[in-house]
């Protein structure tokens, strides 16, 4: 069978593409799931203690075959005018801690007296995820009034949003005094990335629908009406927002590109299949219409993302109409993808990405195990190197930023740099606010571009490491230039 060739980054990489994405069977969750089911994991409530108006405290115990780990949730009242998405609330509507194990009354009054806190709580190795967060609050108290009511809530408005809660903080990782990466990694439940953040999340949303019918069944004991299972898969949990994840990425070259080589090469083991089995066809055959179903349902106010969701929804329909055809031809993936790649929008192609790799799990669950990137040593500067060797990789890697004049004020407009108070990463507005003195070095083009600049006015013989002795300050873009010159999707191409 002959290979097909990876998706190139330049290709891959782009902002454009990247925000086109849809899951797909080896994105976090689905690994986490799979697991949970092959593995028999069993969730229960040990504790839901919440008075009529669905504040109090609740615990949900999940049984994995080697140990067991809690969500311990906190549900308390909220003043209308405190109530913020923003990195400064000091309040929220609820709050949440990944416990390692079953917790006892003692952790249980523990945790209450200083999750609610967040940042400014106290915690221990115990903790492994601290989150919280908002109701939205019209949406959430009209579905407790309807269910209430024996009624089942309104189904455009329900949808229209998407969810009843919405997470400003989902902490990992030893943050704020909370169990350190290293000290769970070797678990296999855990091991992938941002394994146990999922698990918080998931259930923070089997919470959710459980305080929702709690205070609708409090409010009328014998005629409320539980939210219908079908309202319930339609519903996941928000997120106030990501900013956080773009710094993240330029950080984690070597996890960024662990992902995307995962991805690619999944969907390149299935474009390379030479013919496509009945339970392939099936499985592809039952993808596709959900996803049709789904996007159907989807409403969105930005004019943009309602046109784009149109034309994903036209997309899906000339696949279905096609379908037949395509998977009848040699090496029918392969062929199914390049008739979307011809045929349809950024949308349309990465959505057609995550139904092709959909129907074979045999073929691609095992790259789920590859997601992962040891980054605790760095990566050590290879001193040996010419500098003329590094320039023409350098320009190689970043020949996209080459289209960029950063000379001109848009371009270098804004700046990271971390909230002292917070410890959160922010964007600084450059020619309107103080602070610039305190950028992060997360503008990757503007400084592989310097560097190039740099470089070429060194004597053909110089090494890395001479030009580093006379200028240290280029260490970090040193670094990610031969980083990002051995692991190919490591960088965002915008």
């Amino acid at each position: 069978m002959t290979a097909i060739a990876l998706r190139p980054p330049e290709v891959v990489m782009r902002l454009k593409r990247l925000g086109a994405a849809h899951p797909t069977r080896l994105s976090f969750l689905r690994q986490l799931i799979r697991r949970a089911a092959r593995e028999k994991w069993r969730v229960r409530k040990h504790l839901f203690d919440l008075d009529d108006n669905g504040f109090g405290r609740a615990v949900y115990a999940v049984e994995t075959p080697a140990r067991i780990y809690s969500l311990v949730a906190f549900s308390t009242p909220l003043d209308d005018e405190k109530r913020s998405d923003r990195v400064i609330a000091q309040a929220w509507d609820t709050s949440y801690v990944l416990y390692d194990g079953l917790p006892d009354a003692a952790d249980i009054a523990r945790l209450e007296a200083n999750a609610p806190l967040q940042e400014a709580g106290r915690y221990t190795s115990r903790e492994l995820v601290l989150a919280r967060a908002n109701k939205s609050v019209r949406l959430f108290e009209d579905v407790a009034a309807a269910l209430a009511q024996g009624q089942q809530p309104d189904e455009e408005q329900l949808l229209g949003v998407g969810y009843l809660l919405r997470t400003t903080a989902v902490y990992g990782n030893g943050k704020f005094g909370i169990v350190d990466r290293d000290e769970i990694s070797s678990r296999p439940e855990l091991a992938g990335s941002f394994q146990a953040e999922m698990l918080t999340v998931w259930l923070i949303r089997s919470f959710t629908f459980d305080l929702v019918d709690h205070i609708a069944r409090r409010r009328n004991p014998a005629g409320a009406a539980k939210l219908a299972p079908d309202l319930r898969r339609a519903l996941g949990v928000g997120n106030a927002t990501g900013l956080g994840m773009a710094p993240f990425l330029v950080r984690h070259p070597l996890l960024t590109h662990s992902w995307f080589l995962a991805r690619e090469t999944a969907l390149a083991r299935v474009r390379a299949e030479p013919h496509a089995g009945a339970a392939e066809r099936d499985a592809f055959s039952n993808a596709l219409a959900d996803l049709r179903r789904r996007v159907a349902r989807w409403h969105s106010d930005d004019s943009r993302q309602a046109t784009a969701t149109r034309i994903l929804a036209a997309d899906l329909g000339a696949l279905s109409e096609n379908l037949d055809q395509l998977l009848a031809k040699p090496r029918p993936w392969d062929a199914l993808y390049r008739f979307a790649e011809e045929n349809f929008s950024l949308e349309g192609q990465e959505a057609c990405v995550s139904l092709i790799l959909e129907p074979h799990g045999t073929l691609i669950d095992d790259l789920g195990d590859t997601m992962k990137a040891d980054e605790t040593p760095g990566h050590a500067i290879e001193g040996g190197m010419g500098c003329a060797l590094l320039r023409r990789a350098l320009l190689d890697s970043y020949s996209w930023a080459m289209a960029i004049d950063f000379a001109e004020p848009a371009a270098s407009a804004r700046f990271w740099y971390v909230s002292a108070e917070k410890l959160e990463p922010r964007l600084g507005e450059r020619f309107e606010e103080d602070g610039a003195e305190l950028e992060q070095p997360l503008a990757t083009a503007r400084d592989a571009l310097g560097l190039a600049a740099a470089l070429a006015k060194e004597p053909a013989s110089a090494s890395v490491a001479d030009f580093l002795l006379r200028w240290p300050e280029w260490r970090h873009a040193v670094r990610r230039a031969q980083i990002v010159a051995q692991f190919p999707y490591a960088e965002i191409h915008d």
